[in-house]
């Protein structure tokens, strides 16, 4: 049998002769950012470059439109390489998922090599809008995960960090239907929307003082009125709140709602809200995962820090929690650079960004080899995963 260290060389040859391809298609999704659900473009370029290599794609699973999957090879083990590809309103690719889509796609295609010579099957499965609809979610629910035996992704950041600690986190929309008025000749007649939604954001971080640390609660006012002289008769904002277990989070949803229900006592104003369906949950790192996909990164010339640090909200949790998985995360920007900011949309499409992109599909296209090579290292991946379900 053809050892696992030629089968990597093979690997890494495959992705040095796309390396063009991959860094071309990272900056054509970067160019054209698409919001949540919305993301023709970038998974139809991801499908079309898969499927001219030899992967089978079936595109719209699970009911929504923008999601994909990508599958070379048969039978077991088959593991899932993430992509995503949504962008944030205004911002763009403030959190490059267009590295986690293409270094997704890179990894697929070197790990072919593993496949040929070993067996088994990898799959890119692409999950939209991770930022507002967890998407990944909608497709666990549609029994998309239910053959994965594991599954891997890497995320940009400004830090090189093996596994991360994560927080549970929902999205609530909020309104208050209140009743215009001239607000000079006849503001007795009306009832403030806008100082109903006002009112909450008091309540909110009055709030903020009497809750765990680790929590968090945050959110905008998306309408607040039409002009400065009509009582607003109509409000809305979109909120999120965050926890390290959903035990918790379930306790902090009352206590926003709260908060609502006071302000609409205390204007008059009418309260409408809706939680998100889907969900964010925290993140359960597989620990020999993690350990191959460090180990494989050093042969890239990046190190990664071994230890557990925290990072905002994913649903990539949500797959953690029924198959084994990694979240790692890969430097592209100097550390200290914000998430969701123009600095890092900027580091997405930048010279780091590219070797972000690619150093991640080597890392995650090695630790596919390590997988369907070693059928010891693949039961010690399950075996820590039942562990963690005890």
């Amino acid at each position: 049998m053809t050892s696992i260290k030629s089968v990597k060389n093979q690997a890494g040859l495959l992705l040095k002769n796309r390396e063009r391809e991959l860094e071309e298609l990272c900056l054509k999704i970067h160019s054209s950012p698409e919001a949540g659900l919305d993301e023709h473009k970038a998974s139809s370029w991801l499908c079309n470059f898969l499927k001219q290599n030899g992967f089978a794609v079936k595109h719209g699973i699970g009911e929504l439109p923008t999601a994909f999957t990508a599958c070379y090879g048969k039978g077991k083990p088959r593991i899932a390489l993430l992509a995503e590809y949504d962008a944030l309103p205004e911002l763009g690719h403030a959190c490059g998922h267009n590295i986690i889509g293409v270094a997704a796609a890179g990894a697929a295609i070197a790990s072919t090599a593993a496949v040929d010579c070993y067996g088994g099957t990898v799959m890119v499965i692409g999950s939209p809008s991770e930022e507002f609809h967890s998407g990944k979610e909608l497709l666990i629910r549609e029994g998309i995960f239910e053959e994965v035996d594991a599954a891997l992704m890497v995320h940009p950041g400004d830090r090189n960090i093996t596994a991360i600690r994560t927080l549970a986190c929902i999205t609530l929309n909020v309104e208050f239907n209140g009743r215009q008025a001239h607000a000079s000749a006849n503001p007795e007649e009306g009832v403030n929307a806008l100082d109903a939604m006002l009112l909450s954001f008091n309540a909110i971080n009055s709030l903020r003082q009497h809750i765990l640390d680790s929590a968090r609660i945050h959110g905008i006012i998306t309408n607040g009125g039409q002009a400065p002289n009509i009582v607003p008769g109509y409000s809305a904002g979109m909120f999120m709140a965050r926890a390290r277990d959903t035990g918790y989070l379930e306790t902090l949803k009352a206590k926003m709602i709260d908060c609502f229900k006071g302000a609409a006592l205390s204007t008059g104003a009418t309260l409408k809200y809706r939680w998100a369906d889907a969900y964010c949950k925290p993140m359960k790192n597989n620990p020999t995962l993690s350990t191959l996909f460090r180990e494989n990164m050093s042969s890239t010339g990046r190190f990664m820090d071994a230890d557990i640090k925290n990072f905002a909200s994913t649903d990539m949790g949500n797959v953690s929690q029924i198959i084994p998985a990694i979240h790692p995360i890969i430097a592209i920007a100097p550390e200290g650079t914000s998430l969701h900011t123009a600095d890092f949309s900027k580091a997405a499409a930048s010279g780091q960004g590219i070797k972000g992109m690619l150093d991640g599909a080597a890392a995650m296209a090695f630790t596919v080899a390590d997988i369907l090579g070693n059928a010891d290292i693949f039961k010690r991946i399950i075996d820590d995963f039942q562990q963690s379900r005890e």
